[in-house]
């Protein structure tokens, strides 16, 4: 199995992804988020909410935030004790078509292995939970597609693996009548998994919206036409990107302070899974 190291940048040795400034030391930021101006987070309360729902509906699990819609989610919970939970999978399969090529393949097998999510990984340890906006859901069924093929190839227990591997998708709050629009019924591969196996969060359609497609990110979209271009590991001084790294580090702040913790916790207290044990000893470690 591929195993890759950590470097202090937090780029995979060998390994392409985009490059992500360290977040939780921003003292090593030096005068980029002077250039960058003060942002606004005017989603703060709703995105605090988002990560109480998605830690508890999760459970007792590590967490892989796919692409960069839930980055917010992400850079929240990366100022909280569950930061060791939490893992980021830059992957866009934006342009791959219905087949990706036998080298892309061995490209993206060689990626999740590097995150940790071969299919001995996903057979041991703590449950995987992928969590994504979602609007049609083709990103998690490609995904769960690549991942499905491989444990095959892999002779790993599916039997084993498919109660451990969770898809969390954050869509758009609407009605919630029985006829309303539910993207998991749009494909077969979610009665491949438990009842827990795919479930959803909801976000007012402003902050959706924003995370979604207006949002400046820290980092640029990981498609194919990168997945082997070097390029992206070095840091961008954009605009757009320097705005990103800006509210990026507020939000961290958020989740490192005692009002955003808080809220955290309020929200916590909500869900059924305060009955289990993990979930209280987090609340004891946020407070």
């Amino acid at each position: 199995m591929l195993r890759q190291t950590l470097g202090r940048t937090g780029i995979l040795d060998g390994v392409n992804r985009p490059y992500r400034w360290d977040l939780v030391r921003p003292d090593q930021l030096g005068t980029l988020l002077e250039r960058a101006g003060e942002p606004s987070l005017w989603f703060l309360d709703e995105l605090i909410e988002c990560a109480a729902k998605v830690i508890a509906r999760a459970g007792d699990a590590d967490l892989y935030f796919v692409g960069r819609s839930a980055d917010s989610v992400y850079d929240l919970l990366s100022g909280t004790p569950w930061r060791e939970r939490i893992h980021q999978l830059p992957l866009s399969f934006a342009g791959t078509g219905s087949e990706l090529a036998e080298s892309d393949v061995d490209t993206l097998r060689g990626y999740l292995a590097s995150a940790g999510l071969s299919p001995y990984d996903l057979a041991r340890g703590r449950p995987k939970v992928f969590v994504d906006l979602v609007y049609t859901g083709q990103t998690f069924t490609d995904l769960y597609s690549l991942l499905r093929k491989w444990i095959d190839d892999e002779r790993e227990a599916w039997s084993i693996i498919r109660g451990r591997l969770r898809f969390l998708g954050i869509t758009i709050r609407e009605d919630t009548s029985p006829s309303a629009f539910r993207w998991q019924r749009h494909f077969g591969w979610p009665a491949d998994l438990p009842a827990n196996g795919v479930r959803n969060i909801s976000l007012d359609e402003p902050v959706w919206l924003y995370f979604g497609n207006t949002q400046p990110k820290l980092t640029a979209s990981f498609p194919r036409p990168r997945w082997s271009d070097e390029n992206g590991r070095a840091p961008e001084h954009s605009e757009t990107r320097l705005r990103g790294l800006a509210e990026a580090v507020a939000i961290v702040e958020a989740g490192r302070s005692k009002a955003g913790r808080d809220l955290l916790v309020r929200h916590l207290r909500k869900e059924p899974a305060m009955a289990e044990s993990w979930l209280r000893t987090l609340i004891t470690r946020l407070r």
